[in-house]
């Protein structure tokens, strides 16, 4: 079976620095973008990395909890924004320790099996810090926030957390990679916001319950003062070892407008599900 890694170029779209001053929404819509340009063979396959200044973004499911207006309400006390985002999954913490990459592959004629996405992600990390003698595993970590099957630990303390875009014949492979920073001080406010938008009330979905003991950053269990930059310069030295050409790039003219009409879409998707809960 083809190594997805392995492509004859990558494109490298590098938003980790420039996307701080950006909202979140911003990067759903490049990343739909992403799925249709490459998909459609507009476009290479694309690698980006972001981070967002505070913010939570929610998955759907979230938005169905009883009391969601009170769970704003809190994060937006503790200075957080506050999104949904369209891939699967529940809340998850953005903030300047937090370094997004995103993978964007074509998905050809026989189609990408959705392990296939979540183990080429898992394999990348792997190789990024093949330097440090430790094991990475992919396993769900119960009492996480955003549990999931290819929840990648160290010593079963949890890092980061893989999802999946599927859209116009892409595949957006996304991660998120606690960098620097509390794992357990992010797991403490997805908690607080768990129990004040449940208020005591059963609900027809299992949401988490959150054990912040169970998540850490890099850099602690590393044991190495890591910043994003660090990790970005492992992130496209592994990359380049998987292409011919590796280059850094931006949105072509034709996928411009793309962009412009996928981000709206999410504006505006947002709106209409959050609401009053996020006036």
């Amino acid at each position: 079976m083809k190594d997805l890694l392995q492509q004859e170029q990558w494109r490298v779209i590098d938003e980790s620095v420039l996307a701080i001053h950006l909202p979140a929404l911003h990067s759903f819509g490049m990343d739909d973008t992403l799925c249709a340009s490459v998909g459609g063979g507009i476009a290479p396959p694309t690698a980006r990395a972001w981070v967002h200044e505070k913010t939570i973004v929610l998955g759907i499911q979230d938005t169905k909890l009883p009391y969601l207006t009170e769970g704003i309400n809190f994060l937006k006390s503790q200075g957080y924004h506050v999104i949904v985002r369209n891939s699967g999954g529940l809340a998850v913490v953005l903030d300047e320790g937090v370094l997004n990459v995103s993978l964007i592959f074509p998905e050809k004629e026989k189609g990408i099996d959705i392990n296939r996405g979540y183990d080429a992600m898992w394999m990348l990390i792997k190789e990024m810090f093949s330097d440090f003698n430790i094991e990475i595993e992919a396993k769900e970590i119960v009492g996480s926030y955003c549990p999931g099957s290819y929840d990648l630990s160290i010593d079963d303390k949890k890092f980061a957390g893989i999802s999946q875009r599927r859209l116009r014949n892409g595949v957006a492979v996304q991660i998120y990679l606690c960098v620097n920073g509390s794992g357990s001080n992010r797991a403490e406010l997805i908690g607080q916001f768990y129990n004040r938008s449940r208020n005591g009330e059963e609900t027809k979905f299992q949401y988490p319950e959150i054990d912040p003991a169970v998540m850490a950053s890099l850099s602690d269990l590393l044991q190495q003062n890591l910043t994003v930059q660090d990790v970005m310069f492992r992130f496209l030295t592994a990359l380049k070892n998987r292409c011919r050409h590796l280059y850094a790039g931006v949105l072509q003219e034709e996928e411009q407008p793309l962009f412009d009409a996928y981000y709206d879409r999410v504006v505006l998707r947002n709106e209409k599900v959050l609401g009053d809960a996020n006036e």
